[in-house]
């Protein structure tokens, strides 16, 4: 039996996991490796497939196919059980051709598709797109919604659809990419959710803050701001990505400062969605487990995946320099988390 927060737990996470002391939460900056090990799941040969995770990515479109791919292929080289990614057709034979690792489902459609169709076929093909995303969503732990999901109008209804759809069933879901675009238009979507992460990253942080806030981003109070931003719309997570990263869900403030690259390759935020995604599920995993742990997994969920992602990042430029790749980063995801918390 393992102690974590003061309570009795069953020893299904990491061995090297200690007593966390109250400064966790309530400090500044997080002690992202503590939270590492204390979300981390161990690999239990009783478990079954599945348990470790089932996350889905709702984005691919014919401009952008790697999006979708990072966020997914990370939840997996993480510890994830399953990946699914929800794309257009156009999207699906390329991202599979990525990876047989990955299950996709190519029920998306894009306007062009259906530009002759009336309203009414428009609308039936709506709701047979959110149908066949619909009877999988129960069986999900979070999902990844925007990375390459474009602006096409059709598309963004229909994630629309989709989140309210995550919230019927109480599945948490990770935004960003072309995703915060529909939620800057659209903050309902997420108002009054605690179980929606947002991920922005400087521009779309800005957005973010003219849109709801009505004002500049304040740097010498970003803190506060932060806070009120994630408050506004009824104590989301965000997550505003940049030198450290600043999470907060209206209540607390924690960053997360470790060094990470100063190579800016594309691609390393779609990692971090699909991480935090990971986290959160294995977050609520934990505290659903026990009740008297009070910690918000959205929160956790976000400094572990931040945590581990610069870590990652730090890893793979000590060995490519100026030539590193965000496939170089999803390489060191793995060797990252094992250095931290290792498997056995």
């Amino acid at each position: 039996m393992a102690t974590v927060l003061g309570t009795t737990t069953n020893a299904l996470y990491c061995s090297s996991r200690i007593h966390l002391p109250n400064k966790l939460i309530r400090a500044m900056e997080a002690d992202a490796e503590s939270v590492l090990r204390l979300v981390t799941p161990s690999l239990d040969p009783k478990r079954h497939k599945g348990q470790a995770g089932k996350i889905a990515v709702i984005g691919g479109c014919r401009e952008y196919t790697g999006a979708p791919y990072f966020a997914a292929i990370s939840a997996l080289k993480i510890g994830a059980d399953l990946s699914h990614v929800f794309c257009t057709k156009d999207a699906a034979p390329v991202i599979k051709s990525y990876s047989p690792e990955l299950i996709v489902h190519p029920v998306l459609e894009e306007s062009y598709t259906i530009s002759h169709f009336s309203e009414e076929e428009r609308r039936q093909v709506q709701e047979k797109v959110v149908g066949e995303v619909g009877r999988w969503m129960e069986r999900f732990d979070c999902l990844v919604i925007g990375p390459g999901l474009g602006r096409d109008p059709f598309l963004l209804e229909c994630a629309s659809k989709i989140m309210l759809l995550a919230r019927k069933f109480n599945v948490p879901f990770v935004v960003d990419g072309d995703g915060l675009f529909l939620v800057k238009n659209s903050i309902d979507l997420v108002n009054g959710y605690p179980l929606a992460v947002l991920t922005p990253n400087v521009n779309e942080y800005k957005r973010l803050v003219q849109k709801v806030l009505n004002c500049e981003v304040d740097e010498q109070n970003a803190e506060d701001q932060l806070s009120s931003l994630a408050k506004q719309p009824g104590g989301v997570t965000i997550l505003r990505k940049g030198k450290s990263d600043l999470i907060s869900n209206g209540e607390i403030v924690k960053s997360v400062s470790i060094y990470g690259s100063p190579r800016r390759c594309g691609g390393q935020g779609d990692i971090l969605s699909g991480s935090v995604a990971v986290f959160l599920s294995w977050a609520q995993q934990l505290i659903s487990g026990h009740e008297s742990l009070s910690e918000n997994p959205t929160i956790l969920g976000c400094i572990a995946a931040s945590g581990l992602l610069r870590k990652a990042a730090s890893l793979a430029f000590a060995k490519h320099k100026r030539s590193t790749l965000t496939s170089d980063i999803i390489e060191c995801l793995g060797e990252s988390l094992e250095y931290i918390c290792p498997a056995s």
